[in-house]
């Protein structure tokens, strides 16, 4: 079960914060860090407070672009235009 792997601090939070995203989807956080559904919903239990959790389960269940091949053919990127802005 990948929820046994060891995952570092900075790791953690990376993921919990990808989690949160409603532009992210599972497929994108199962490539990069091996966690299917329901590793992350372990995940997600064991490092939120139970509110939490319970509010971005809600979140998660209203959310359309959570799987790849649900999403709408427009949705080219997992994160906003805005999001990384690079100083020139």
């Amino acid at each position: 079960m990948a929820t046994r792997k060891k995952f570092s601090e900075s790791d953690t939070s990376r993921i919990i914060e990808m989690a949160w995203e409603d532009r992210t989807s599972l497929d994108s956080i199962l490539r990069v860090y091996g966690l299917n559904e329901s590793d992350l919903k372990l995940l997600m239990k064991k490092e939120l407070k139970a509110g939490s959790y319970t509010l971005w389960r809600k979140r998660m269940k209203n959310s359309n672009l959570r799987h790849e091949s649900l999403r709408s053919k427009e949705v080219t990127r997992a994160f906003c235009s805005q999001q990384y802005k690079h100083k020139k």
